[in-house]
This record gives structure tokens, C-alpha cells and sequence, in this order.
């Protein structure tokens, strides 16, 4: 999906959401109603994916079907000014559950978001890093023998695994680890070994790009730790320049869990956004 001509310039969009199916706190009828009370153009529903290992926060497979009804739905009741997709969040666990998956390419999905929110301990368990540090700070002790490094290198190598894979359109906070890593120590981001494992990972999304002109990925800009997380978006910022002068498309996505923010700090971001670009071309 060409993500950039469909918006064509509108600012009301969102292509990242989670509701009942997985760990979100409302129903879609919410969603869809406050998409549309705010005017919003192109609305996405994004279930995590269901996945072959415990978790509390991914969709179950047998409710597929009822997803997929209740986009159906919504499309007919409330898709008279905004246009709703069907899409999932896809969880890359290796040989476990890929977006590349047959199971995946064969549902009717308008589009797919390739994530990375699990990672495999030393001993080979699977395990979320994604969650708020007083978990991921736990897990460290549990899981991870405390070894930082360890988890970034794997979720970076986890993640430019995905990439090569292929399968999906957009490629979902990748640099996300960033926040927890950082609260654990602070300034890793700014060591050099850090950098290279986040531009290996842009190295690899560029090179898809050259050679998928089928299925190009486009990143998204996350904006939901904005607010809680002083200021804190996905990618960092510093690297949405270098993101646009290769061509990427970047697009703002708020991966809202509850209605009331579906829009969350995007205006801030989108202009962050519009700088970069208009940087880039007084300098073209």
C-alpha cells in the first residue's frame, strides 16, 4: 500500500490501534465512533498478532474471524467520511511467527505492521521487553542475567531479521528498546556500538526499499510514549532526516489503546516531520 498518496497531504490519519483483541481498552464501536466525530480521514485497526507462545497481550487465532467481521461492520455503519482498515501488528519470532507467514498473507488485510516486541532469553525463552521499565527492569533479573547489551544486540538482530524476511508494509517502532534500555542505562543510546546496531537496521531497510519496489516498507513515526515518556518518539528523531533523504516514506501513527488517543501528540510530531522535510529540500 502506498501509504503516502493514499493520505495525499491529510494530517487525520492513524494506521496503528489496538482495542479488545488484544491488549487495547476499549471495543472498535469506540474507536470507530471517535475516528469519525474527529473528522479523521483513514482509521487502521492493528491487533497484535496471535502468537504460538503465552502472552496476555496478543490476540487469541480463534477470534480472527470476529475481527475481521467487525471491520466488515464498521466499514458499513460508520465508513461514510472515514475510510477503515483491517491490518494486525505481526510479532517476528523467528521461525516461530513471521509477517511472511502463510497464515498472515492469506487473511483479507489491507495492509501489515512488522514488530518486534519479543525476545529470546539465554536460555531460549521468549520474552516481552516491550512492557513499562518496573517490568522490563524485572524480567533483566530474571531472564536476562542483567546483560543489557545482550537484549538490545538481540533485539536489533531480531529486527534486521525481520526486514530481510519481508512480508509486511510497515515497519513498527523500530528503535523501541531505546526507551528501556536507556532507563536501565542511561546513555547507551549514545555509545557507538548502539549506533551501528540502529544504522545496520536503516542500512537493511534502505536496501529492501532498492530492491522491493512491489512491496516497499514504510516507517512509522510513533508518538505514544510522547507524553508519558518525555518526549520520547519512535524512531528518534535524529535519524528521521536520514530516513527521508533515502527515500523512505515515514508516516505519524499514534498506536493508541484507548479513543481518547487516537490523535496523541501526532500534530507535534507531523511538524517535527514537515521540518525534516522541508530541511531537506532547501538543502536538495
Amino acid at each position: 500500500m502506498d501509504f503516502i498518496k493514499l493520505i495525499n497531504g491529510s494530517r487525520l490519519y492513524n494506521f496503528h490501534s489496538h482495542t479488545e483483541f488484544c491488549d487495547g481498552h476499549a471495543t472498535m464501536e469506540a474507536f470507530a465512533r471517535e475516528v469519525v466525530a474527529r473528522g479523521f480521514d483513514h482509521y487502521g485497526f492493528s491487533p497484535h498478532s496471535p502468537v504460538p507462545i503465552e502472552s496476555p497481550c496478543n490476540m487469541l487465532l480463534a477470534n480472527v474471524p470476529r475481527y475481521l467481521a467487525e471491520v466488515e461492520r464498521i466499514r458499513r455503519e460508520h465508513g461514510a467520511s472515514t475510510r477503515f482498515y483491517a491490518s494486525m501488528e505481526v510479532d517476528y519470532l523467528g521461525e516461530l511467527s513471521a509477517p511472511c507467514d502463510a497464515v498472515y498473507q492469506q487473511l483479507p488485510l489491507d495492509y501489515l505492521i512488522g514488530s518486534v516486541h519479543f525476545i529470546p532469553s539465554q536460555q531460549g525463552r521468549w520474552v516481552d521487553i516491550d512492557g513499562n521499565f518496573q517490568g522490563f527492569r524485572r524480567k533483566m533479573a530474571e531472564h536476562f542475567h542483567n546483560d543489557i547489551r545482550y537484549v538490545v544486540e538481540r533485539f536489533y538482530s531480531q529486527s534486521r531479521d525481520m526486514i530481510d524476511a519481508g512480508g509486511f508494509d510497515i515497519v513498527g517502532h523500530f528503535d523501541k528498546i531505546g526507551q528501556n534500555a536507556s532507563y536501565f542505562c542511561p546513555g547507551i543510546e549514545e555509545e557507538d556500538w548502539y549506533q551501528e546496531l540502529v544504522n545496520g537496521l536503516i542500512d537493511r531497510i534502505i536496501a529492501h526499499n532498492a530492491c522491493d519496489a512491489e512491496r516497499p516498507y514504510t516507517v512509522e513515526i510513533n508518538t505514544k510514549a510522547y507524553a508519558e515518556h518525555g518526549g520520547r518518539l519512535f524512531p528518534h528523531p535524529r535519524h528521521w532526516q536520514r530516513l527521508h533523504e533515502a527515500g523512505i516514506p515515514l508516516i505519524v501513527n499514534s498506536d493508541a489503546h484507548v479513543p481518547a488517543l487516537v490523535n496523541a501528540s501526532r500534530d507535534v510530531a507531523l511538524e517535527m516531520l514537515r521540518n525534516v522535510e522541508k530541511k531537506c529540500y532547501i538543502c536538495s
